[in-house]
């Protein structure tokens, strides 16, 4: 599986973005995607996942209830809804995959991992 995240750019404080994870492989839809950041300065940590049917969603209590995952696996293409966004939503966002389940925010357990992309807000 090869995934690829997109949507990034600046935006103002309370503003919002959407990100998207479009993914290679007939597999996808057997697959749990994780939304993942780093900041400057900062280790690379857990923003939410999505299971592979997307019945269950998981979120960081930093991002509850302003950012919202869903898929269309039809699309093979996952997205990230971030809402109400705050000077320190900045950061890389990465999308990743696993078809273990488990810990949803343990990175070392996804197996596929896309290339970042930055968001920026500003205050």
């Amino acid at each position: 599986v090869q995934l690829q995240a997109s949507g990034g750019g600046m935006v103002q404080a309370g503003g919002s973005l959407r990100l998207s994870c479009a993914a290679s492989g007939r597999t996808f839809d057997t697959y749990n995607v994780g939304w993942f950041r780093r900041a400057p300065g900062k280790e690379r940590e857990f923003v939410a996942q999505i299971t592979w049917s997307g019945s269950y969603t998981y979120y960081a209590d930093s991002v509850k209830g302003r950012f919202t995952a869903s898929r269309d696996n039809a699309a093979s293409t996952v997205y990230l809804q971030m809402n109400s966004l705050k000077p320190e939503d900045t950061a890389v966002y990465y999308c990743a995959a696993k078809r273990a389940v488990g810990v949803v925010s343990a990175l070392a357990s996804y197996d596929y991992w896309g290339r970042g992309t930055q968001v920026t807000v500003s205050s």
